[in-house]
């Protein structure tokens, strides 16, 4: 072989290594350019990723705070986190802060709002390189959240040792003004530095039969509505323009549900009312189950679905918790669809959602976007965020809406709501006792309803799974109060 040959014979191979080396080279950046730019977020974000959690123990964690005070705050630790997470009055606000934990990730305000309380947010991006340049320690900032204390201890007081879950919002605005889940747990458990203990705690909440770690305000196994729906339907007959309130409907003790042999009666188990007919209006306030059910006829499925997602069923809602979306169900036989018209069959709801629907009605048929997120401010006290009112759609009009407020008013200082009257605030309401479908199951209690005084305006929503049923008026009796409390803590404050 010559000597140019022998020379491009040993380049051969040379070539072809650093042809490997390159799409080495290519593929090894390509990957890290993908991990970098493009899954950066998602890996930061998973719970699998432990150096993460670690390292946002190292951080001074930003405070939760409601009324100037905080529900969740960082102290020195004096072992390898430097930093412990307290909540002064666990229970009380865990359905809203969740907790931080070793092992089990961040939930409630924790979770949703990690990267600002660590301080790895965008928006604190100067911050970090400050942080980095000047070695100081990183700081996390505070998030102020829209929740009345007063209003949080009045849902907690009322609702006592039940299971349920208690919703108050600002009409005007969407601030989320209370956030119940009962039963509840003591957040401080999770936030110990030890991750057996906190694995253990985790795995017998999360066997409990009760359910304590399920926000059930607004997610966790959805509730039938019962009649507190009769709302809805009522708007969708309204919006139709073909029912207003003097709208008369015949006013039997029972009837046949179409295509069936079942019967539906009235929760008195009498007529609605004395008369032969009986108005739309008196059907709201007595909450008569016939004549809604022959109302849902004539309105069909698709005129009550369409409501129904005009008020957000369906719709995916960060605020920034990420809330279940309620559901009406499609595809009915005439039968279910009667069902549905006041609330039994498969609407599923939560309790957000309910008070959502009320507080549109109460601010002229505008829906607010809910939220609750105050503020949001760095260590040095300047306003990274400060969230402003956001309007989610105009379900119905303000003509409808001004109906269907008269007739929750008469509902309260007359009808079936009675126990939710407040001496000198306009107060409208609607109960609701709803079959749950599962036989010895307690109903579901149910009351929703909004209160005015000067400029001031609250919707609630509550929901009650007692024991065991009780005979009576239990919706007046044991839900209408607690709503009564909360709208007036609201007002009181």
């Amino acid at each position: 072989m010559t000597g140019p040959d022998r020379e491009q014979s040993m380049r051969r191979p040379i070539r072809r290594v650093s042809t490997l080396l390159l799409v080495m080279f290519v593929g090894l950046f390509g990957s890290s350019t993908l991990i970098q730019a493009v899954q950066a977020d998602g890996l930061h974000d998973d719970a699998r990723n432990t150096r993460t959690l670690y390292d946002s123990f190292a951080v001074e964690r930003g405070s939760i705070v409601v009324d100037g005070v905080q529900v969740a705050l960082s102290t020195p630790s004096d072992d390898e986190y430097e930093w412990q997470r307290q909540y002064p009055m666990g229970a009380l606000y865990a359905p809203i802060t969740g907790y931080n934990t070793l092992g089990q990730g961040n939930t409630g305000i924790e979770g949703a709002m990690n990267d600002e309380l660590t301080g790895s947010a965008n928006s604190q991006l100067v911050d970090q390189i400050l942080a980095t340049l000047t070695g100081q320690d990183p700081v996390g900032a505070s998030v102020e959240l829209t929740i009345s204390s007063a209003a949080q201890q009045a849902a907690a007081d009322a609702l006592g040792t039940r299971e349920g879950a208690v919703v108050a919002l600002d009409t005007e605005t969407g601030d989320v003004l209370a956030m119940y889940s009962s039963p509840t747990f003591d957040p401080n458990a999770f936030a110990l530095h030890n991750t057996a203990a906190v694995t253990e705690t985790y795995n017998q909440l999360i066997a409990d039969p009760n359910q304590p770690l399920q926000n059930r305000t607004i997610a966790g196994d959805l509730y039938y509505p019962g009649s507190v729906f009769k709302v809805l339907v009522l708007a969708a007959a309204l919006e139709s323009g073909r029912f207003d309130l003097d709208s008369e409907f015949p006013n039997p003790e029972t009837i046949t549900l179409t295509g069936s042999t079942a019967e539906v009666r009235n929760a008195s188990r009498s007529t609605c009312g004395p008369g032969e007919t009986v108005t739309l209006e008196t059907a709201l306030i007595l909450s008569c189950n016939v004549q809604f059910a022959m109302l849902g006829e004539q309105l069909g499925e698709d005129a009550i679905a369409e409501q129904a997602a005009a008020f957000g069923y369906g719709q995916q809602l960060e605020i920034p918790l990420s809330v279940t979306p309620s559901s009406y169900p499609t595809g009915l036989e005439p039968s279910q669809v009667q069902l549905t018209s006041f609330g039994q069959f498969d609407v599923r709801v939560t309790p957000l959602q309910i008070a959502m629907t009320t507080a549109a009605i109460a601010n002229d048929g505008t829906m607010m976007q809910p939220n609750m997120i105050d503020r949001v401010l760095a260590p040095n006290l300047d306003v990274l965020d400060d969230p402003e009112p956001t309007i989610l759609g105009n379900p119905v009009s303000s003509a409808t809406a001004a109906e269907i407020r008269s007739a929750m008013e008469l509902g309260v200082s007359e009808g079936l709501a009675s126990n939710a009257q407040i001496p000198g605030v306009t107060v409208g309401g609607k109960t609701g006792t709803a079959e749950t479908g599962e036989n010895n199951e307690p109903f579901n209690l149910w009351f929703t309803g909004y209160g005015e005084l000067n400029d001031r305006s609250v919707a609630v929503a509550v929901v009650v799974v007692p024991s065991e049923n009780i005979v009576g008026d239990t919706s007046n009796r044991i839900a209408a109060p607690i709503g009564r409390a909360v709208i007036e803590a609201v007002l009181n404050s």
